[in-house]
C-alpha cells in the first residue's frame, strides 16, 4: 500500500512537473496542445519526430540510428524529438531505466493522451498508429515528409541530407 501512495505522489508531481530528469536525461510530458504546438513550430530547423515505445521491438532496434546520426551530424538547425507511446505510469519503472540502458540522450517527450484517435491525424491524416513511425519537418521551408514503419541508419542519414540541402 505504502509503494502505491508513493507512486500515485510521483506520478501527480511529475504531471504537475511536466518534466522528469534522471542523470541529466530529460522527459517531458505532452499533451494534444503541446504536440500541435510542436508541429507548428517555424523555426528554420528540421524537426525529427519519431514516435516509438519501449514494448516496441522495431522501435528498440533503430532508437540507435537516431543516437549515431544525432551525434555524427551534431547540427543545430536539426533537432531531434523521441515521442513516446509508454504509459505515463510506466516512465519511472520502464522508460527511465531503458533510457539509461541504452544511453539513450536525445529529448524525449511521453504523449500522456492515450486516445491516439485525437491527435494521429495531426502526424500525418494517412497515418494508422503503428510504431515506429518518423515524421520529418521544417515548416518556413514547407517541408514534410512521413516515414511510417522501421528506418534504417543510412535511410534517415539520406533524409536528413536531402531535407538540410532543400
Amino acid at each position: 500500500m505504502k509503494v502505491r501512495i508513493r507512486f500515485i505522489i510521483f506520478l501527480v508531481l511529475c504531471l504537475a512537473a511536466e518534466e522528469y530528469v534522471v542523470n541529466g536525461q530529460k522527459v517531458e510530458f505532452i499533451k494534444v496542445p503541446d504536440l500541435e504546438k510542436m508541429l507548428n513550430n517555424t523555426e528554420n530547423k528540421l524537426f525529427i519526430v519519431n514516435l516509438w515505445a519501449t514494448w516496441c521491438a522495431p522501435c528498440v532496434k533503430e532508437l540507435p540510428y537516431f543516437e549515431k546520426v544525432a551525434d555524427r551530424l551534431k547540427n543545430p538547425d536539426v533537432r531531434f524529438i523521441l515521442v513516446s507511446l509508454d504509459f505515463p505510469s510506466e516512465v519511472e519503472n520502464r522508460l527511465m531505466p531503458f533510457l539509461k540502458k541504452n544511453s539513450i540522450t536525445l529529448d524525449v517527450d511521453v504523449m500522456t493522451d492515450t486516445d491516439y484517435n485525437s491527435w494521429i491525424d495531426m502526424i500525418d491524416p494517412g497515418w494508422q498508429g503503428n510504431i515506429p513511425s518518423t515524421l520529418f519537418f521544417n515548416n518556413s521551408k514547407k517541408i514534410r515528409y512521413f516515414h511510417p514503419g522501421e528506418i534504417s541508419e543510412t535511410e534517415l542519414q539520406t533524409l536528413i541530407n536531402k531535407f538540410i540541402k532543400t
